[in-house]
């Protein structure tokens, strides 16, 4: 099978999450995933995929491969991307998700506003439960939860100073079998050398966690695939079948 680059933004919101711009609708996302060359995106709103399935049926019609996916926080106050095959096994893991969220009303002059709009950026409701919460499952319960949904979890940001697997627990745990670490785009602990060896031995991938229309692919992954799918990612994050990550960029430059 003939293998190609593919350039991916795995860590992108939309104007769902209450921190993000409202610039962020899904065919401005889409439109924007285009003139960035991106082949393959990841939408992430904070504990809900209400808008993935619209910026999936936009980017299936120009050509830009759209994994759904969510970007969980945790009881430990852990960010993990959720990352899923197909939109059923996502709608699945958002009921889920939503049994577990606690049920605490959005004030959208404290948070920001929850819209979920159509393709044409239309606003058709608002999520009415706020989203930047725990969950009050642990990091193992969401892991197993995930893959027992066909989905993949990548600890976000996983370096970062603040909701990440370093932060919280301070240290990358060896017994989870992890895929992959989303690095974090400034990491005050990678500066200082505090990431331990073990992340050293897991793949790396980099993303641009875009809350503002402009920063999405302003950092990507590059891998090697015969497709653009979950699957081809999982065998480029583990080095199998001639799959692999090729090389990971931020602002231009190419990261270690």
């Amino acid at each position: 099978m003939l293998l190609r680059e593919y350039s991916a933004d795995l860590h992108i919101h939309t104007c769902l999450s209450p921190c993000a711009s409202l610039d962020l609708s899904p065919r401005k996302i889409v439109e924007r995933a285009k003139s960035e060359s991106l082949d393959i995106i990841a939408i992430t709103d904070h504990n809900t995929a209400k808008n993935a399935q619209v910026v999936m049926r936009l980017g299936e019609k120009v050509g830009v491969k759209v994994i759904p996916g969510m970007e969980v926080q945790t009881r430990e106050e852990i960010h993990l991307l959720a990352l899923f095959p197909d939109w059923p096994s996502t709608a699945v893991w958002e009921e889920e998700v939503r049994r577990h969220l606690p049920d605490v009303r959005n004030d959208p002059e404290v948070f920001g506003d929850q819209p979920i709009v159509d393709e044409e950026g239309n606003i058709i409701g608002f999520e009415e439960r706020l989203l930047l919460n725990s969950l009050d499952l642990s990091l193992e319960d969401v892991k197993q939860r995930i893959e027992s949904y066909g989905g993949m979890m990548v600890p976000a940001h996983f370096d970062k100073g603040s909701f990440s697997l370093i932060s919280q627990l301070g240290f990358i745990p060896r017994d989870m079998e992890l895929e992959v670490l989303e690095m974090s785009r400034r990491s005050e602990f990678r500066e200082q050398g505090r990431i331990l060896d073990a992340s050293l031995r897991i793949a790396r991938i980099v993303s641009s966690d875009a809350h503002h229309l402009e920063e999405i692919g302003s950092a990507r992954t590059i891998l090697l695939l015969a497709e653009a799918s979950l699957k081809e990612l999982r065998l480029a994050f583990r080095g199998q079948e001639g799959r692999q990550i090729v090389k990971r960029m931020d602002s231009g430059l190419t990261l270690l």
